[in-house]
Order: structure tokens, then sequence, then C-alpha cells
């Protein structure tokens, strides 16, 4: 087990807030600032990793675009395998996807069900947890595919929208590094 050098509070001063972005009254938490920080990313690659291990992962889920950089960071750190869930039409083969509701609209998830092995455990790992609908939409497509998703991680959790708590009910079990109060 690596040991993180910077804590998670440490981790969360290198966090940058956008006021008003990408509307007015909403703080905007840009991470590009904490991935941009060789000590704060490995730091916080090291802790998910930590994490996922406790949780007993065989592979590694991420969602596009963020979830990619942790996720994949995370599996290479533990030796297991990463798999990306991709926004419709990105993958050169035979799908299996879910449809999920946005603010408005709705939106498509896809993987590959033949990198899923039945019963197989698998960690979700993204940047930021928020509404869930996302990170939701991800836990029922692996299940879908014959995946055991107990467990997902991120590095934000923006509490007040709920996301963590619609995971909990979904019976996924939700790790974070932070928190940030707001929308």
């Amino acid at each position: 087990m690596t040991k993180p050098k910077l804590t998670p509070d440490q981790l969360k001063s290198l966090v940058r807030t956008v006021p008003d972005f990408p509307k007015p009254g909403i703080e905007f938490r840009d991470i590009t600032t904490l991935i941009g920080h060789a000590e704060g990313l490995s730091a916080t690659v090291d802790h998910l990793a930590n994490s996922a291990r406790e949780c007993g992962a065989q592979a590694v889920a991420g969602m596009e675009a963020r979830g990619f950089i942790f996720g994949a960071a995370v599996a290479v750190q533990l030796g297991i395998g990463f798999l990306p869930v991709r926004k419709p039409g990105k993958l050169p083969i035979e799908t299996i996807g879910v449809d999920y509701a946005l603010e408005y609209g709705t939106d498509r998830l896809e993987i590959d069900p033949g990198a899923v092995a039945e019963g197989q455990r698998i960690v979700i790992v993204d940047d930021l947890i928020a509404t869930g609908g996302t990170a939701l939409a991800t836990a029922q497509l692996l299940r879908k595919a014959g995946a055991q998703v107990d467990d997902a991680l991120f590095v934000i959790d923006l509490p007040d929208l709920g996301g963590a708590a619609k995971l909990r009910s979904a019976g996924v079990e939700v790790g974070t590094l932070m928190e940030f109060e707001g929308d």
C-alpha cells in the first residue's frame, strides 16, 4: 500500500473554484489545477487506489472523460484492468448501453460487453459526484453486463446535489476524498 504524501485537505487546496461558470450562481470545481500538480495527482491516485484495493477491486471503470484520467491511473497502480465507459458511437464494436436522464433530455453510456466477466468486482472511479445521474447509469450498465458493482470512488463530492445519496440508495457505497458545499 502506498502512503500518499498529501492529505485530502491539502489536495482540496489544489482544486480551483471558478465562480459563475458555466452560468451565474454556479461555483465550478476545476480539477485541472490538481491534475497539473505532480505531487497532487500522485497523492490523489494513491488515495483512490488504496480505497479501491480495500474494496477488493478486480477492475476499475471510469466514465468519459475525467474518469479516464483517475480510473486508468488507479488500475495501473493496482495492476488490474480498466474499463472505459463511453459516450455513444465511440466503440467500434457491438455494445450494450443504458439511457439516463439529464436535466434537459437524456444521454447514453456504452461499454464492450465482452470486457466484463460474470460476477467481476468492478469499482467505479471518477473525478466528481454531483447529481449522480452518470454514476448511477454506469453502475446499472456494469451490472447489466454481469459485474458486481458495490463501490464508487470520487475525488470530489458536492453533497448538496444528492448524488452520493442516490448511489447509496442503489446499493453502491461511495467514497470521496473531499467535499465542497453548494453547487
